[in-house]
């Protein structure tokens, strides 16, 4: 016959079980986390003649290199932001790796180029310019 105090004993050794195993999948995921180095992002965008371009469209996608573990969550692939007055644009810390730097402003060629990071810092200048003239196989 089974008793109540054996449901109470085989219930909180299962208790112990599932604490113990979200403590090892924690620190997994802390140390997996932790192997990750790390770059922090700026992005100055000028025109030909070395002044900034505000409110450029910037966009940052990860090609390849960003393989760290987040349980249960959406891993960002692709910053959009834009640059301010001074035509900086500041991304925050991530995964160092190929990277694809996308940018569009109105009035400048849209620039598009892949780059490899591996510095815990750094800082692209961008120049763009102006869009080139337009051909057309009436023109004579």
């Amino acid at each position: 016959m089974v008793s109540i105090s054996n449901f109470r004993h085989g219930g909180l050794r299962l208790g112990i079980l599932r604490c113990l195993f979200a403590a090892g999948v924690l620190m997994f995921a802390l140390a997996a986390r932790a192997d990750v180095a790390m770059t922090k992002l700026t992005i100055h965008v000028l025109n030909d003649s070395s002044k900034p371009i505000d409110r450029a469209s910037v966009i940052v996608r990860f090609v390849e290199g960003r393989a760290y573990l987040k349980f249960g969550k959406h891993i960002r692939d692709t910053y959009e932001l834009r640059t301010n007055q001074e035509g900086e644009a500041t991304i925050p810390e991530i995964p160092q790796g190929k990277i694809l730097i996308q940018i569009i402003a109105h009035g400048y060629q849209t620039f598009g180029q892949t780059f490899d990071i591996t510095e815990p810092e750094r800082t692209f200048e961008i120049k763009l310019n102006p869009p080139q003239k337009q051909y057309s196989a009436d023109d004579k």
